[in-house]
């Protein structure tokens, strides 16, 4: 075991202790990767703590870090209790380090470790982690989405006519219908027949129609 006072070998069990811990967290390997991480972490901190009330603090420290992750994860989803807990978890495996080289060491391999987890997401089915702040689906054609809505689509090149005043943004009536629009660089008064130039996703871009301001389109 002597081979963990190398700054190295200590940020090698760190970053793979780490990577698998929250591999588990992240992905569906029925605690496989769990086991791999507290195997390394009880490996590191048996070494480097000399005693049982010492490894207690730490673990406890380390333990309520990831169970802040978890908890923001399953269901708070905005990252701040999940920030308080990497925080938390850092610090548990920084001090036990008997030098400043080994700390910076195994806090970068925390670090790396955490961020590298992310790649087992590419290989093995998800966890239900984060799922209101990311989407995991593709939006695509085939999944049912579209880049730019269909109808939304079709009304470029349609006539409108404004329903408000554009400053530079309104309200258009097209096909008996009420859309939110904004003008293209130019302020557009109440009852002026627009054209709508551009659509991109929801949001419609119309101009003025020419010759044929204060008229509604038949």
């Amino acid at each position: 075991m002597e081979i963990l006072s190398l700054p190295a070998v200590g940020f090698l069990v760190v970053l793979l202790s780490v990577l698998f811990l929250f591999g588990e967290l992240l992905v569906k390997v029925k605690g496989f990767f769990g086991l791999i991480g507290i195997l390394l972490l009880t490996f590191y901190f048996s070494f480097h703590l000399t005693s049982l009330s010492s490894m207690f603090w730490m673990g406890l420290v380390f333990a309520v870090g990831i169970g802040l992750v978890i908890l923001d994860g399953k269901l708070l989803n905005d990252g701040t209790f999940g920030l308080i807990g990497l925080a938390m978890m850092v610090t548990a495996v920084a001090i036990p380090s008997p030098t400043f080289l080994y700390g910076l060491l195994v806090s970068s391999g925390f670090l790396i470790g955490t961020a590298a987890s992310f790649l087992f997401l590419k290989v093995f089915p998800a966890r239900s982690m984060w799922t209101k702040m990311t989407l995991k689906d593709r939006l695509s054609s085939e999944m049912g989405y579209n880049s730019m809505n269909a109808e939304y689509k079709g009304l470029v090149g349609g006539t409108a006519v404004a329903l408000t005043p554009f400053r530079p943004s309104g309200t258009i009536e097209m096909n008996e219908k009420k859309y939110s629009a904004i003008s293209a660089g130019s302020w557009i008064d109440k009852d002026t027949v627009v054209v709508v130039t551009s659509v991109d996703g929801t949001r419609i871009v119309v101009e003025e129609k020419k010759e044929e301001s204060r008229r509604h389109p038949i």
